[in-house]
């Protein structure tokens, strides 16, 4: 089973969702990213650091730094649930493909129809098919 695959068994089987996972090179910092459906706190981060850290050390998974943290309010968006779970909200999106000679773009998700990510822009609606979303996250409203 691959380190992801692991983490993301035991965030899920913590109540959490792995949003996120990233590694330095040579895994020795590993970063995780947690969110719930009523956000996430410090004891959330706690908890699964703990965790985290017990399960290591009986699986033999070397490193030096385990940080878990909450996604924050610039949520990256990777999964298909994201792009629903999300709509209605404004996003900034970057695709891998040029679209009339722009890759970024800033609007309102409306979600995902056939997979495709569907975006309003002030430019008018696109359709970005998900394996072409480069990175797209919230922006935050404060």
């Amino acid at each position: 089973m691959q380190l992801v695959e692991v983490i993301e068994q035991a965030v899920v089987g913590l109540g959490y969702e792995l949003v996120d996972f990233e590694t330095s090179p040579r895994a020795r910092l590993l970063r995780v990213f947690i969110d719930a459906p009523n956000g996430i706190g410090i004891d959330d981060c706690t908890a699964v650091s703990n965790h985290l850290t017990r399960l290591f050390a009986v699986e033999n998974i070397d490193y030096d730094r385990l940080e878990v943290s909450s996604p924050g309010l610039d949520r990256l968006l990777k999964k298909p649930a994201d792009f629903e779970r999300f709509a209605g909200q404004e996003v900034q999106l970057r695709s891998r493909i040029a679209v009339g000679n722009q890759r970024n773009f800033v609007g309102v998700l409306l979600g995902l129809q056939d997979g495709m990510v569907c975006l309003r822009a002030e430019n008018g609606e696109h359709k970005f098919p998900l394996d072409q979303v480069d990175k797209a996250r919230l922006v935050p409203k404060l």
